[in-house]
């Protein structure tokens, strides 16, 4: 029988927030815009980077659609050239999916980041099929909450809902897990708190890694 957990990516299995950050700042910057302070970041992403660059700008109270479009390309063009910049693997977390790994748990990351560097820095950092199914943002593919690519991924791996849970740190990741009909569980290492992750139904939040496997073996067995 096949068991599967179902990660987002960014704030879940890489602390990307500096690095969103950076490019975030850089593609301001760019277009004369004063930058934001890192924290805010953790509240812009995690719905795709349109998404993303509409909040930067509505923040700086300068959003318009032509604008909109320039900072989104100087974003992704600077993103897309070293990916891996400023992020790393949370601490704990190599330790506690290895040890899942060798009980034969099987892995996959269904993110709004785009395809191109949701691979490449997962690939990167965590190194090339340690996770079955890596899925990010295509043209035209549907963003999270729906849970089209989670459905995808089980299709793809031969996973039943009752043998599979999804992992994230924001709203939008309860959503997407509970509109698959998963189990979902809400880690405090992300880019959100306890209180967003109780409000949008995560049937369990986790301090710390260690936490985690705890919880999954205990639902998965």
């Amino acid at each position: 029988m096949t068991k599967l957990c179902i990660f987002d990516l960014d704030g879940t299995v890489l602390d990307t927030v500096h690095s969103i950050a950076h490019y975030g700042n850089l593609a301001l910057k760019m277009n004369s815009i004063e930058p934001i302070e890192v924290e805010k970041y953790k509240y812009f992403a995690g719905d795709g980077a349109r998404i993303l660059i509409r909040r930067m700008l509505e923040h700086r109270s300068c959003y318009n659609e032509e604008l909109h479009s320039k900072v989104f390309d100087d974003y992704n063009r600077a993103y897309n050239a070293d990916v891996v910049c400023k992020t790393v693997i949370f601490d704990g977390l190599k330790d506690v999916l290895d040890r899942l790994k060798s009980e034969h748990y099987r892995f996959a990351i269904v993110s709004n980041k785009p395809d191109f560097a949701a691979k490449t820095v997962a690939n990167a950092l965590w190194g090339e099929g340690y996770f079955d199914r890596i899925v990010g943002q295509k043209e035209g593919s549907v963003l999270k909450p729906n849970p089209h690519e989670v459905f995808a991924v089980m299709k793809e791996l031969g996973v039943e809902a009752t043998d599979c849970v999804y992992v994230g740190d924001t709203d939008t990741d309860m959503f997407t897990g509970k509109n698959a009909n998963l189990y979902t569980i809400g880690v405090l290492w992300g880019f959100r708190g306890r209180e967003e992750l109780e409000k949008s139904g995560a049937d369990a939040i986790v301090a710390t890694p260690e936490e985690l496997y705890q919880t999954i073996i205990q639902q998965l067995g």
